[in-house]
């Protein structure tokens, strides 16, 4: 077994060769190399700006290359939730952000030529408990009268022919959904911005940046540029001058493990329809078929940072989540098993926008895979003169009380949701 990303480990990784010190001025700096980032340099470069992309680590080496592979659309929240909240014309628009990322990172594997993989399976929301169908019927009535005609339910009667298991109460599918290799698409997305013209740093951290007269001087190990403004695509990044982020962005864990691949009759019984699969616990799990058609399985198995002891405890947690839906994986191998970390709001809603003359996107809280391409390139419109277009525009961003970067609630946080997922 591989305590690596199994996505990270199935792609090509980042090299256009470059071993330059940094030096000189540039239009842009984006800071952070994952989906956002590299999205961003794409967006940039096409409008012809000098873009220089500084990322502390290697392209899509955290959560952009850690995460389950799913362009699910709608709401981590419940739609109704969102539109009392926001009022109905609001929470469709936001509603629609989703959809339109979905239909970015389509529209970018097919302009840039990315082999990962995309493929428009749909996501199935399955109830874990008999009034959470009820909840999720609700729901659907909302979404097909005010903003997405094409959800539809399955009845547990006919889930058979979704997935192969009875451990659920029924579902709601969202068509518009889709999977992909991220690996590949995060990967391809900078070798698609270099190609542009794009310079990207790896190993690049930025440690310090300061306001001079021609924009922001930002220091690294490998040099200092100077750059008319700055995209912070960070997330959860501990390195470097981000305090202010650090006090509004809580870094969740989420875990996942993969199967060695499974014969063509695994592969029809279990997954029939081949869809992204969540649940509706709190301490959810989800689950959907790789390329080479793995189960990837994963989830909040712990409340707890990832670590190679903490990845391991939270893979046998996994295993056992995966043999309760599908017994008869019980001896399946596990070939790869590893975490990352979720860069999660305290309204688990993205944030983006300019603070004293930085501009920032990020906070996707478990749903950024499209969401994150989508920002990329619209941060680089609003960077160019038209704030309009950024769909979390007045949406403010308070500290979170007691909060200092270290999620000590994590732990109380995590059994409360256990506890709720007992009694209800």
């Amino acid at each position: 077994m591989k305590f690596t990303s199994y996505w990270l480990d199935t792609s090509q990784p980042f090299n256009d060769g470059s071993s330059k010190p940094l030096e000189g001025q540039y239009d842009v700096a984006v800071v952070g190399g994952g989906l956002t980032g590299s999205s961003a340099a794409l967006a940039l470069a096409k409008k012809g700006a000098r873009v220089a992309l500084l990322e502390a680590e290697t392209i899509g080496n955290a959560a952009s290359g850690r995460n389950g592979g799913m362009c699910n659309n709608g709401f981590a929240q419940n739609y109704a939730v969102m539109a009392r909240k926001y009022g109905t014309d609001a929470a469709n628009a936001l509603y629609k952000a989703f959809d339109t990322g979905v239909d970015m990172v389509e529209r970018i594997v097919g302009e840039e030529k990315i082999d990962c993989s995309f493929s428009r399976v749909g996501k199935l929301k399955l109830a874990a408990k008999p009034q959470h169908y009820d909840m999720l019927t609700r729901t659907q009535e909302l979404l097909a009268a005010n903003v997405d005609p094409d959800t539809r339910m399955i009845p547990r009667t006919d889930l058979r022919s979704e997935v192969g298991t009875d451990r659920y109460h029924g579902g709601l599918l969202f068509p518009k959904s889709a999977s992909m290799h991220v690996g590949r698409f995060v990967r391809g997305l900078a070798t698609a911005a270099a190609r542009r013209g794009a310079e990207i740093y790896e190993r690049a951290p930025v440690l310090a940046m300061r306001k001079v007269p021609a924009g922001h001087e930002l220091s690294t190990p490998r040099g200092k540029i100077v750059a008319r403004q700055v995209l912070l695509a960070s997330g959860i990044s501990q390195v470097g001058p981000l305090g202010w982020i650090r006090r509004r962005i809580v870094p969740v864990g989420a875990f996942l493990i993969v199967t060695e691949p499974l014969s063509p009759s695994e592969l029809e019984r279990l997954m029939p329809a081949r869809r992204n699969v969540v649940d509706t616990r709190n301490l959810v799990v989800y689950w959907r078929l790789t390329p080479d058609n793995r189960m990837l399985f994963g989830g909040r198995a712990r409340f707890a940072a990832s670590n190679p002891q903490s990845d391991e405890k939270s893979g046998r947690i996994l295993k056992a989540a995966m043999v309760d839906v599908y017994p008869e994986l019980a001896g399946a191998r596990i070939d790869y098993c590893w975490g990352g970390m979720v860069d999660m709001t305290r309204d688990r809603l993205p944030r983006a926008g300019e603070r004293d003359g930085i501009f920032y996107s990020m906070g996707y809280s478990g749903h950024g895979t499209h969401m994150s391409t989508l920002m990329g390139s619209i941060m680089a419109d609003v960077m160019d003169g038209r704030p309009d277009l950024n769909p979390w525009r007045d949406f403010d961003w308070p500290a979170i009380p007691g909060y200092f970067g270290r999620p000590w609630f994590l732990p109380i946080l995590g059994a409360y949701y256990r506890m709720k997922d007992l009694v209800r």
